[in-house]
């Protein structure tokens, strides 16, 4: 079978299967065209290069809810990512939607999260403000990392759907697509629940401290919140323009996201460490800018502020701190 025969299988397959809403996976929509893939789509194509990219890898190493975790359980970025492309998946394969875009959007939406977690992201954006730069969101720099920063400066030229999924999976505005919206909404679904089994693992929450109507309607594990959420969202978006989760469930996982927040990504624990985090990220802002020799540019057009911002969020939580560590910690003090 040659690389047209099977893409007109693909057509027909996805005329077949795939509702009227799906976007479908031809003909390709990059920045820079190029030759079409003999055996995969081009979300399928999408997928590959984000998952072989080095942002990916790095995401073994950034904060999901703990910096620097000790324990082997606790989830990271990559394992988020892992596990809200799964769930992310299923609800597209349940709505007949594009499943290859879904999970190429899955798996790009949080390369730029800068290390540290939520914090970290606070202090990169108020560290690139003070130095007079555009600041700092995570979903805008992972889309600047798949169009500019990675390959050393050439970027991935992933297709238009894949690039606006990622963009929007957060903030004020939505994807266009559905399958876009999916992840925006799975996203969520997804950290709140496995952050909660990551806060009670680490003593931070007990079980008893869970806001008792929410978890009597969504349920009191993990997997059946997922569950009881899935479903609902498959159900209420059979139809129209846009991925919906009724109100009392979309309501009762908002609550239980700001008892997160509150408690957990900015409650007492958190809190410890911002001053820390924020310390940290402040001074390696100042020591690069003043060595901005030292600095990789791969993009010609950037100002050394964002090339220092770009630096920075590219680190791991351990790379961040043995950085700080080498160039500010007395040797003697470090043992």
């Amino acid at each position: 079978m040659s690389g047209d025969g099977f893409e007109q299988i693909t057509r027909e397959r996805e005329g077949q299967f795939l509702s009227e809403r799906a976007v479908p996976s031809y003909p390709a929509d990059r920045a820079v065209p190029e030759p079409d893939s003999e055996w995969r789509t081009p979300f399928q194509r999408d997928r590959d290069r984000i998952v072989h990219s080095k942002s990916f890898r790095r995401l073994m190493h950034k904060t999901q809810v703990f910096i620097a975790p000790e324990g082997d359980h606790y989830r990271t970025r990559l394992t988020h990512t892992i596990e809200a492309t799964g769930i992310a998946r299923t609800v597209a394969r349940a709505l007949r939607l594009n499943e290859d875009l879904t999970e190429a959007i899955g798996l790009g939406h949080d390369l730029g999260h800068a290390p540290f977690g939520h914090i970290g992201e606070q202090a990169l954006d108020e560290a690139s403000r003070a130095h007079g730069g555009p600041g700092f969101k995570h979903s805008e720099h992972s889309l600047r990392l798949v169009d500019v920063l990675e390959r050393e400066g050439r970027g991935l030229n992933l297709n238009q759907p894949v690039r606006e999924g990622i963009l929007k999976h957060t903030g004020p505005l939505k994807s266009a697509s559905l399958e876009g919206q999916i992840v925006r909404l799975v996203d969520r679904v997804a950290y709140i629940n496995h952050d909660i089994d990551d806060a009670l693992r680490a003593g931070i929450l007990r079980a008893e401290d869970l806001p008792r109507d929410e978890i009597a309607l969504l349920g009191p594990t993990g997997a059946s919140r997922i569950d009881s959420l899935v479903k609902d969202v498959i159900g209420q978006s059979q139809e129209g323009d846009e991925i919906r989760q009724s109100e009392h469930m979309g309501m009762a996982m908002l609550r239980l996201r700001k008892f997160m927040f509150d408690n957990v990504y900015l409650g007492e624990a958190a809190r410890r460490d911002h001053d820390r985090v924020h310390g940290v990220i402040r001074a390696l802002f100042d020591h690069y800018l003043e060595r901005i020799d030292q600095v990789p540019d791969f993009d010609p057009a950037a100002d050394p502020v964002q090339r220092v911002t770009d630096l920075l969020a590219g680190m791991t939580d351990r790379y961040c701190i043995a950085h700080y560590t080498a160039i500010y910690v007395p040797e003697g003090s470090r043992f």
